[in-house]
């Protein structure tokens, strides 16, 4: 089963929230009642984005965090990388050979490689402003034929 981690979901959810207001500077504890998630969860992953340049730290009594680009700069990829690491579905996605010891028989290696830049790519298509729009459909269309598979958000 392909999942993302909690951690990758609760950055999206925070990210998702902060850009319905792109001016506004959040602090951790407001943004964790607003999201409705646990506050040390939410501090850890704020220090993450900010580390990764998604978010800009700002410092004092009225400090918090605020995003670094518009909401319409920031991918769903850019976030599951900040908080994850390069997206991968298999060991195997890259190009560096030896990271698998089927790999001199496998059969299957191109296509999985195929699969997860499509994936990354439909990934990398999705901005931050598009979530903000509720029961937003079609964001995305994958595959390369003339029977496409349309994945919207619910």
């Amino acid at each position: 089963m392909l999942r993302m981690t909690k951690t990758a979901d609760y950055a999206i959810v925070l990210l998702t929230r902060m850009a319905e207001e792109p001016d506004r500077i959040f602090n951790a504890p407001e943004l964790a009642l607003e999201a409705q998630l646990p506050p040390p969860t939410v501090s850890k992953i704020l220090k993450i984005l900010a580390r990764q340049d998604l978010l800009e730290s700002h410092r004092g009594a009225k400090g918090g965090y605020g995003l670094q680009l518009p909401p319409e700069s920031i991918s769903v990829e850019a976030i599951i990388t900040a908080v994850e690491g390069p997206i991968g579905i298999t060991e195997c996605i890259d190009d560096a050979s030896g990271t698998c010891g089927q790999e001199p028989v496998c059969p299957v290696r191109s296509n999985w490689q195929r699969i997860n830049e499509a994936i990354r790519q439909a990934l990398a298509s999705i901005t931050l402003a598009e979530m903000t729009r509720s029961g937003s459909h079609g964001l995305v269309t994958l595959g390369g034929s003339s029977d496409h598979i349309a994945a919207g958000l619910q």
